[in-house]
């Protein structure tokens, strides 16, 4: 059996969907006990059993799950708004933690989602390599418990038994239910509908003109991709960048967005949140150099071709 946390989720769905068409049928999926706002990401989905993640934790410490041969661990607190240090700590950190310890000593394989969020304003790169890991200063809570996790695999050994994957900035299918924390695609094809317009923040940068702050755009049918090229090689542990080497602007990303649409391009520059100035990246971009050596030659698609593919699910209004 496969376990899959968060698997009701965004990212965690589509590789339900990769697991399936790969003809995995047989999979556990985890995730919080009431997924009302996301059971429709499992509605085309084959699986064998759903569990309550607290009660999945409980089931691994006291060691009643037998039968499993890989965890997909893609649960986790997502909100980089969230203020309490110590929920994040229990349920992004510790509970990957305790559940990582468990499969080392079970000899399952274990896959976990840290974050780009990890590298904070990015002043000290986008280096996934061991010896950059514990130099990176997170803007948020969020990326602090993710940091926390990788910082603690890799000190204790426990990094070069399992993989885990810094995802960049990830869009697509099956996102619906994260209100705030959509992706900018999501949020701006239901404003361009109705008013006709997209929304940027101004640039307080001097390197940086209005719109066009760059970060690294990765669809999720390819940062799917990447992860079940880690699920399908076993031997492969470590910390691997998930993105697609090349920063785009959201001036880029609304431009593929009206084409997507046929409809004119209408941007309006509007003022950064106060409280948000301090912490704002203008810039992000994986570097791919890590991953691509581990194996992974996957070709990533497009932004524009990915727009393209993501607007035909929000106008039917389907999942992957």
């Amino acid at each position: 059996m496969i376990v899959v946390t968060g698997g009701a989720g965004f990212i965690g769905s589509v590789i339900i969907r990769y697991l399936n068409d790969a003809g995995e049928k047989d999979i556990l999926v985890v995730d919080e006990k009431d997924i009302t706002d996301r059971k429709i990401n499992l509605s085309n989905k084959i699986y064998t059993d759903y569990m309550d993640k607290d009660a999945f934790l409980d089931a691994v410490k006291r060691n009643r799950l037998k039968g499993i041969r890989s965890v997909i661990h893609m649960g986790a607190c997502s909100s980089t708004t969230v203020t309490d240090k110590n929920y994040l700590d229990r349920n992004n950190f510790m509970y990957t933690r305790d559940l990582s310890i468990w499969c080392v000593n079970t000899g399952i394989h274990f896959l976990y989602a840290s974050s780009a969020a990890t590298y904070g304003d990015g002043s000290l790169g986008y280096s996934d390599s061991d010896s950059a890991t514990p130099s990176f200063k997170p803007l948020n809570l969020y990326g602090q418990s993710k940091q926390d996790f990788d910082v603690w695999a890799l000190k204790t050994g426990y990094l070069s038994k399992i993989t885990g994957f810094k995802f960049f900035n990830v869009f697509g299918p099956n996102e619906n239910h994260k209100a705030d924390m959509r992706s900018v695609p999501n949020k701006a094809f239901k404003e361009i509908g109705e008013t006709g317009k997209i929304r940027l923040f101004k640039s307080y940068h001097p390197d940086y003109t209005d719109g066009d702050q760059m970060r690294d755009f990765i669809y999720v049918k390819d940062a799917a991709e990447a992860v079940m090229f880690f699920f399908r090689n076993k031997n492969i542990a470590g910390l691997y960048n998930i993105g697609t080497g090349k920063a785009r602007s959201w001036n880029d990303l609304a431009k593929a967005l009206f084409a997507a649409m046929n409809l004119p391009v209408n941007i309006e520059y509007i003022d950064m949140p106060e409280t948000l100035k301090p912490r704002y990246q203008y810039y992000t971009q994986a570097e791919t150099e890590k991953l691509r050596n581990a194996g992974f030659s996957n070709a990533f698609t497009s932004l524009e071709e990915s727009i393209k593919d993501y607007v035909g699910y929000m106008k039917e209004e389907k999942v992957l």
